[in-house]
């Protein structure tokens, strides 16, 4: 996966688990609010490493440009 899927699974995964979140807590279901903060926490899981993969690469390409010019 890309950084940008990373990124774009994780706020999806963080929006549905913040809405089991809430419908679990209207319906009185603790296993949904549980269900919902393990999905909220996954995505922001993802988010972090769409950001490590965004880090990664500037670091790559920053020094395949310094490698580059001292060639």
């Amino acid at each position: 996966m890309s950084s940008t899927s990373d990124k774009a699974s994780g706020l999806a995964n963080e929006a549905i688990g913040n809405i089991k979140q809430g419908v679990g807590k209207l319906v009185g279901s603790e296993k949904l609010q549980a269900e919902g903060k393990l999905q909220e926490i996954k995505g922001e899981g993802q988010q972090a490493l769409g950001d490590a993969k965004d880090a990664t690469k500037k670091g790559a390409d920053a020094a395949s440009d310094y490698i580059n010019k001292k060639l």
